[in-house]
């Protein structure tokens, strides 16, 4: 399992995911979900995957082949980021058709998820949430992220706090809160964190933190919401009929 976010605000997005694929009592796995496009001041495109690491890898790099082949379309040959997540849909349909029924013969599913974000020149920055089956659907002022893994635990603070008017920073901060609260109560959500913050217009890849154990600001992010939380908590008065 893992955890995925992507956020659609008006001043940019907002992309993180964690590292974890397997967990257990005595096998953690950590591999990068985070895989990042780019051409300079023409396009940044970043995709999240949860599920069948094999299937995601196979994604990637039928992706990566098609930009070295020069294959059409690729993500640097579309125009918008529409055709950029149907390019994504059509990969993922090609291993869907390859590999899905060796999957079903030893009882395993076809499972993946992917958030596609970024900006091609000449339209605004676009968020989008791909199926196994390769189908799609797009972020919104009024839905603006998408989650994809372990979602439940951190999406009560998504709801509560995020907004498109929310800044680059606000965001940030609530997504590694959403994170906290997600590796907090599941083992599969794990370490380290891989962050991307991408100013609308800039098309920029240097904005990406990674976030290990023990990063000062995400500790310091983890003790300050528990202290905020039990400092409220304590502040509600307890109902009548318990006392």
């Amino acid at each position: 399992m893992t955890y995925c976010v992507g956020l659609l605000l008006e001043r940019g997005l907002v992309m993180a995911s964690d590292s974890r694929t397997n967990a257990g009592v005595d096998h953690v796995s950590t591999f990068p979900k985070m895989t990042v496009f780019s051409q300079p001041d023409e396009r940044v495109l970043v995709m999240m995957t949860s599920g069948n690491l094999a299937i995601s890898q196979a994604v990637v790099s039928r992706l990566q082949n098609a930009l070295t082949e020069n294959a059409e379309p690729n993500l640097y040959s579309v125009t918008n980021m529409f055709d950029a997540a149907r390019a994504v849909g059509d990969a993922v349909r090609a291993v869907h058709q390859e590999d899905a029924e060796h999957l079903r013969k030893h009882q395993a599913d076809f499972n993946q998820a992917i958030i596609l974000g970024g900006q091609i020149k000449g339209e605004k920055p676009r968020l989008f949430n791909i199926y196994a089956a390769g189908n799609f659907i797009e972020a919104v002022a009024e839905t603006p992220y998408f989650q994809i893994g372990e979602t439940k635990y951190g999406k009560p603070i998504l709801d509560r706090v995020i907004n498109s008017s929310s800044s680059l920073a606000e965001a940030a901060k609530c997504v590694l809160v959403s994170f906290d609260s997600t590796i907090r109560s599941n083992l599969s959500v794990g370490m380290p964190i891989d962050l991307m913050t991408y100013p609308a217009d800039s098309y920029r890849t240097d904005c990406i933190q990674r976030i290990t154990e023990g990063d000062p600001y995400f500790r310091q992010l983890q003790q300050s919401w528990s202290e905020g939380l039990r400092r409220v908590f304590s502040e509600i008065p307890s109902p009548d009929w318990c006392k």
